[in-house]
């Protein structure tokens, strides 16, 4: 069964705190699946993500372009946006190589693809709440991830 840790942020610098914090642990074929509507904060994740495994190119969200890759990091990041793309669509890129390839994939929207992807990896939600506060769900899949997910409870990160 799997569970669902929270995590509140209070500014975007408590997003980014979780998110080098979860860069910390990034590795090869790591597969992040970020979801939330439109200004929850996915983006601002993905660029504190990218700023900690040490990628200096400005990171926006690849609405557009759906896949961008960035080198120069401690990895390659590979950073997507599927939110205008049909699963059909999405089947026809190969995303497999990205998934299980060298670097660490974060995948904004990741609801509209979940047939495709990986079953070890990690599923972020972010919610704005009305007071301008961000609950952010994190759900694990996957033994390797469970692992961290409880590593970084124990570190006073998740709740």
């Amino acid at each position: 069964m799997e569970r669902t840790y929270r995590y509140i942020a209070r500014t975007e610098h408590d997003t980014d705190r979780l998110a080098r914090r979860i860069a910390s642990d990034a590795a090869p074929g790591m597969v992040i699946a970020l979801d939330g509507d439109l200004g929850a904060g996915k983006t601002r994740f993905s660029q504190a993500f990218a700023a900690a495994i040490g990628v200096r190119d400005q990171v926006n969200s690849p609405t557009f372009t759906i896949i961008k890759e960035y080198r120069g990091g401690e990895l390659p990041l590979y950073h997507m946006d599927v939110y205008r793309l049909t699963l059909e669509e999405a089947e026809d890129l190969g995303l497999d190589e990205y998934f299980f390839g060298d670097g660490v994939t974060l995948v904004e929207w990741a609801d509209r693809i979940v047939p495709l992807l990986p079953e070890q990896r990690l599923d972020i939600r972010l919610s704005a709440l009305a007071d301008g506060t961000r609950e952010i769900a994190v759900t694990p899949h996957g033994e390797i991830f469970a692992a961290k997910c409880e590593a970084w409870k124990g570190s006073g990160v998740l709740l």
